[in-house]
């Protein structure tokens, strides 16, 4: 038994949880929940602790002249290693958990039962602010639960504090599908909260010396779609604001409050610096003003970019920059080899934080552009966007969701306007353009279009399952024919790894017939997964 968390226990618990998230990584990834074999968290989560465990092996020693005791900078450095290998919404939330930790107990003389509960509380804090609009029902629930049982233990005794967390935090993953209507249909738990209590059995082990892994709760039955509410996000809010500010904390959950009021997609992200410090502020608003307002009442606002600035007057010109980059996300060869004839520089799927920042820092640009082309991505791409200001290069993040609206984005870039011009333009040219996904279904669930077995032919239009077939060819001329009933000039189409010969020339071919006046394209993508990705413009 230990009674305190020190740096060679930090180092144990890394190493630990890492070998645990290997052998649930499978179990992890399948808790996915659309019926498409693409699910990742767990593969994000064992690359996020990959990198961390990597920081801490070759820097574990090396102690500052001043500041973090031993454990304080193995946690550190576990922390920011995590950061620059995030990958994924889970990957990147962990990493604030862990940093959130680092900081409440970096110069604590030892860490007991108390001040693992206050390291806790620290980075459900971290992960709550770091995150645009917190959802109940996901890893943030998890931890949030398994600070609350160690705070209601109130005591010293380390071991029997992380053993109450760590089955709160299950008890909470469990209660999951209740929150999150997505993982009711599917008959899951969240997959990043399964993964955080694979690591709390790992603390609980390096300090009992116990193995006290549970296995993940039994798959629900999915509810029917008809009884479950449907999940859309907010489109809004026109304008994203972005600044640095240095603020108090106390100043800061006053604009947390402002800015919330004012719209979505909040991230406030802090150094940790006391008792000023620097933070990093993102929100989608429509009253920009009100925004930079906002940050005037609690500080030192600069920096500030505006991806949509229409009420306000431009700030003074100042010295031209010719300095830009593109930086795109492709998963298949075909994709990335029209992102690299469009000038951009290309990263393979799936990258961590560092991989991002490696690239925007290899453009050599001052003025640098990403677009992550997945959900997942973009919470990576935010993060590699934030650690580029260290370097003086400005990034914005372009929230493409499909690689048809990264082509989009791409050509209407004008080297000749102002950036934040051309990001705009980007921006509104990725959202003008409507993408769907046509892949086979690996199980089955229940979907909003209805229940769907294991090869069946889904078509998901921006996310969600729209039409459910037997027939490849047929499903993908019928999405089209349901998005061009919305509106449409012009359709492209690319082709999937394993999409049988001539499925483009078919749907072609249909469009041709049904829509005349609409002009198609069509590319060899090699995405896997799905056979056919479409936009319509």
């Amino acid at each position: 038994m230990l009674d305190t968390l020190d740096a060679a226990a930090v180092r144990r618990w890394c190493a630990g949880g890492l070998a645990a998230l290997k052998r649930h990584q499978g179990e992890i990834d399948q808790l996915n929940v659309y019926p498409v074999p693409d699910g990742d968290t767990g593969t994000n989560l064992v690359l996020t602790l990959t990198s961390a465990q990597q920081a801490l092996a070759m820097d574990l020693d090396t102690l500052p002249d001043s500041g973090p005791t031993a454990h304080g900078h193995a946690l550190r450095l576990m922390a920011q290693g995590a950061l620059l290998g995030a990958r994924g919404n889970s990957g990147v939330i962990l990493s604030q958990i862990l940093r959130g930790f680092a900081d409440q107990v970096a110069g604590m003389p030892a860490v007991r039962g108390r001040e693992l509960a206050a390291a806790l509380r620290s980075g459900t804090a971290a992960a709550y602010t770091a995150v645009s609009r917190p959802v109940e029902g996901t890893l943030l629930t998890v931890v949030a639960a398994a600070a609350a049982a160690a705070e209601g233990a109130d005591s010293d005794d380390l071991p029997a504090v992380a053993g109450v967390a760590a089955r709160a935090a299950a008890e909470a993953l469990a209660r999951t599908p209740e929150q999150l209507p997505a993982l009711a249909r599917a008959g899951v738990v969240d997959a990043g909260g399964r993964g955080l209590c694979v690591l709390l059995d790992a603390l609980v082990e390096v300090l009992t010396g116990e193995s006290t892994a549970r296995p993940a709760p039994p798959p629900r039955a999915a509810r029917p779609a008809a009884t479950v509410a449907r999940e859309t996000g907010s489109d809004e809010y026109a304008y994203e604001v972005q600044f640095l500010l240095d603020a108090r904390a106390e100043a800061v959950a006053g604009l947390r409050r402002a800015l919330d009021a004012l719209g979505d997609s909040l991230v406030v992200v802090g150094d940790g610096r006391e008792p000023e410090g620097t933070w990093n502020v993102h929100v989608h608003v429509n009253d920009v003003g009100a925004a930079v307002e906002a940050g005037v009442a609690a500080g030192r606002p600069y920096r500030i970019s505006v991806t949509r600035f229409a009420d306000q007057p431009e700030p003074p010109a100042g010295p031209a920059v010719t300095g830009r980059a593109a930086v795109v996300v492709a998963t298949g060869g075909g994709i990335a080899e029209l992102f690299a004839a469009e000038g951009a520089t290309v990263v393979p799927g799936n990258p961590s934080t560092g991989e991002l920042l490696d690239a925007v820092r290899s453009t050599g640009a001052a003025r640098v552009v990403v677009l992550p082309n997945d959900a997942n991505t973009e919470a990576v791409a935010s993060a590699a966007a934030r650690e580029a200001h260290r370097f003086g290069i400005k990034v914005s993040v372009v929230p493409t969701r499909s690689p048809v609206q990264a082509l989009a984005a791409l050509a209407v870039r004008d080297g000749d306007r102002r950036f934040e011009d051309d990001v705009i333009a980007m921006a509104e040219a990725a959202g003008a353009c409507r993408y769907a996904e046509v892949c086979h279904a690996s199980r089955e669930a229940l979907t909003v279009a209805g229940p769907c077995r294991p090869g069946d032919v889904l078509a998901l239009v921006e996310g969600e399952v729209h039409l459910i077939g037997t027939d490849l060819t047929d499903t993908c001329a019928a999405v089209v024919d349901r998005m061009l009933g919305g509106g449409g000039e012009m359709v492209t189409l690319l082709a999937g790894a394993d999409a049988p010969a001539g499925l483009t020339d078919a749907v072609r071919a249909h469009v041709a017939r049904r829509w005349p006046f609409v002009e198609v394209h069509t590319y060899p993508g090699g995405q896997p997964f799905y056979p056919l990705l479409v936009g319509i413009e």
